[in-house]
């Protein structure tokens, strides 16, 4: 037990089953767009990643909006991503969010930034994610930079990171996630799953390789809009896995309660991977939808949220 104060690590020290969702910056100053997100998951989940200019477009920084949430009785999950800062500037604002009592941080490469807003600038991944987590690790275990000098006041950060059970080849992903765990992560948050059986596989591969008694694993959802939503994510979004028939169901209800059978499917999916071992939580990412978490979340079984201390 490290004690940083982060709700995740709480409620998995007590056996519990944690519950996050996420809240995506505005693309301006306006802290009212946080404020707004953050009502509406108030009571529902136990932390609320801010993600880091997602899809590399530009917004509110993380760090920022992190703040605006703690204010209001939320425990952030500060998301850093490798693309925009260099060494120097990742450990600046590693000590600067535990000075501000962040208690949780997403370690992350970061989606390349000819996706974005800003094709032309410039990317710096001077680390990777695996990296960043170890170098986390490192400033917090034995209060050291990574260039090994003495850190006064060491940041007191829960550490998590992010993994694809779907992308290929689908061999190396368990190894890969071992690796995340050798370099010192604590909880990982899984891409949107829809494909059931085969995360089911590879949960057995993190199994087999006692990954999930070394770091809690969170599995990730997203919810269906409409059948349109279903085909994007299948067709345009690289490293997702959404199953034919997955399609054909949304398909085959009305336009207008397509965003019911969404959440229909949602729910089902939680109920499922509730029951695989290994699974020590779920994290709900309903991109720019939050207003469905609670209603999400309910149906599931996952509320009341345990009142901790």
């Amino acid at each position: 037990m490290t004690n940083t104060r982060s709700n995740i690590e709480r409620i998995l020290d007590a056996g519990g089953f944690v519950v996050t969702s996420e809240c995506g910056p505005p693309r301006g100053a306006d802290a009212e767009v946080v404020r707004k997100k953050g009502e509406l998951l108030k009571g529902v989940v136990d932390a609320v990643n801010v993600t880091d200019n997602q899809t590399s477009v530009v917004r509110m920084s993380s760090l920022s909006s992190c703040v605006i949430l703690k204010e209001m009785g939320f425990d952030p999950i500060l998301q850093v991503v490798c693309r925009d800062r260099n060494r120097i500037a990742l450990q600046s604002d590693i000590l600067g969010a535990a000075a501000l009592s962040i208690n949780n941080i997403l370690c992350l490469s970061g989606d390349h930034q000819k996706f974005g807003d800003h094709p032309k600038a410039k990317n710096v991944f001077d680390i990777d994610s695996i990296q960043l987590i170890q170098a986390v690790r490192t400033m917090r275990d034995e209060g050291r930079f990574i260039g090994g000098e003495e850190i006064k006041g060491k940041p007191m950060l829960f550490i998590g990171a992010a993994e694809n059970p779907f992308a290929d080849p689908f061999e190396i992903r368990a190894p890969r996630l071992g690796k995340k765990v050798k370099a010192g992560c604590e909880f990982i948050q899984t891409q949107c799953i829809y494909n059931l059986e085969r995360f089911e596989r590879w949960m057995v591969m993190v199994r087999d390789r006692g990954l999930h008694e070394k770091c809690a694993i969170l599995a990730g959802v997203t919810p269906f809009k409409s059948v349109g939503m279903a085909r994007y994510m299948k067709n345009q979004v690289p490293g997702m896995d959404v199953p034919d028939e997955m399609i054909e169901r949304m398909k085959g209800v009305p336009k207008e309660q397509q965003a019911e059978e969404g959440i229909n499917i949602c729910v089902e999916t939680i109920q499922r991977l509730k029951e695989i071992p290994g699974v020590r939580g779920i994290h709900i990412m309903a991109i720019e939808w939050e207003e469905k978490v609670s209603e999400i979340a309910e149906a599931a079984g996952l509320l009341p949220r345990p009142q901790l201390p």
